[in-house]
């Protein structure tokens, strides 16, 4: 409970062909054996991730991967599991011997590219195998960002550990503010956190742990009540809270609490913001006004917890868009890491608020969906939409709204 989530770490991927150096790689840069070494190809048959703390980036993911190459049934169901890795990383090595550059090395990084994910070529294996002057050829050619390693010895480890603090992206590196942007300092908010099955035990769920530490991050103050506790907790106020943060499943009663004048949003509809484009998530919303019986929506999780009785993802948000839509609405439900290969058939996706991957995963989601031509929205968009109150939901977020309101409806 003390250690950042994963969701809010750098995902740094290690890919190549078999027996290429890639666990040796990782047991460098982490200075642990992390992963087993051996010269039998193939060693590596699933990811191995490892969280770790490493100057000067920070809170980082290592993802240790079977070889591009593998061969066999068995083999290619390891590429596979591999290939579903892409979307998951923030940055990649991509670890070739010194005197191999060739069409697997050039096709990861194009999947990387198309993704728009920094990517680093990593030789190993220096006390075995010069760097050739031909791959150091290409890799300028192809504007390829490169390091040559040894892992036996360390040599190299510390100029690739700076190469990859540059390389770095952004999002990945420096978070958006979840909530402390919306509060002046010394400012009050009031979180409405109803307490459920789906929480665990003597916890909160992530996202209500996430915005009370952004809040006081943001030298401002919050008051956490359930939904009963709301009215009166306004009622005993001198002055009124600068922002109200409930959970979707109570927004039409918190919205019917808060007066008319208290900006009010919910925790997933944070999580849009923080984890996607808020933006384009609130157009995507717009089309379950436009659903009707016999379309197709796919439910996303990105987390695989045991289903509830009343499940938000399985139970609730597919009633509430039946009676929405006024008749059956196919509605597919997908929980895990990885997505459907084929998303073409979808009117829309419905995501979670996507706490437990990272804002990169969630991106990569997003861009898959746009490819496929289907709009995407999440939780706390689509339950707002349903309830009649999304409008009053984005209040703190004015270009939200706008981009909402800017789809056709007919």
């Amino acid at each position: 409970m003390q250690d950042t989530p994963k969701g809010l770490r750098l995902h740094i991927g290690i890919y190549g062909r078999r027996n290429v150096g890639k666990s040796s790689l990782l047991n460098a840069l982490t200075r642990q054996t992390v992963s087993i070494v051996s010269a039998t190809p193939g060693t590596t048959t699933d990811p191995v991730e490892k969280t770790m703390e490493m100057a000067p980036i920070g809170p980082v993911v290592f993802i240790d991967t079977a070889g591009i190459d593998d061969t066999g049934d068995l083999g290619l169901m390891r590429s596979d599991r591999t290939r579903q890795m892409f979307d998951r990383t923030d940055l990649a090595l991509v670890a070739s011997e010194g005197d191999v550059w060739g069409d697997y090395e050039r096709d990861l990084v194009a999947a990387f590219r198309e993704r728009k994910i920094p990517v680093i070529a990593v030789l190993t294996k220096g006390d075995e195998t010069p760097v050739a002057q031909t791959v150091r050829q290409s890799l300028l050619a192809e504007g390829i960002e490169s390091a040559a390693v040894c892992s036996t010895d360390g040599r190299g480890i510390d100029a690739l550990r700076a190469l990859m603090a540059r390389m770095a992206p952004e999002h990945a590196i420096s978070q958006p503010a979840l909530l402390a942007d919306l509060v002046p300092a010394g400012g009050l908010v009031i979180f409405v956190v109803p307490i459920d099955l789906g929480a665990p035990k003597g916890r909160l769920i992530l996202p209500q742990v996430q915005a009370i530490r952004d809040i006081l991050d943001g030298d401002a103050m919050c008051m956490v009540v359930k939904e009963r506790e709301l009215r009166p907790a306004l009622d005993r106020l001198t002055q009124p809270p600068d922002l109200v943060v409930c959970d979707s499943q109570v927004v039409l009663k918190a919205a019917a609490d808060t007066p008319p004048g208290i900006p009010l949003t919910t925790f997933s509809i944070l999580m849009a913001r923080f984890k996607g484009e808020l933006e384009t998530l609130a157009r995507g919303a717009a089309v379950i006004e436009t659903l009707a019986p016999g379309d197709r929506v796919l439910v996303a999780e990105a987390c695989t917890h045991h289903p509830l009785a009343d499940d938000i993802g399985r139970v609730k948000i597919p009633r509430w868009l039946r009676q929405y839509a006024g008749g059956n609405i196919h509605i597919d439900t997908f929980a895990g890491k990885d997505m459907p290969a084929d998303l073409s058939g979808y009117r829309l996706i419905i995501h979670c608020g996507g706490c437990v991957i990272t804002r990169g995963h969630m991106l990569g989601r997003m861009h898959a969906a746009a490819a496929a031509g289907v709009p995407m929205t999440n939780y706390g968009l689509a339950i707002s939409l349903t309830q009649g109150v999304l409008h009053r939901a984005l209040g703190p977020f004015p270009a939200a709204q706008e981009a909402f309101d800017s789809i056709p409806r007919g």
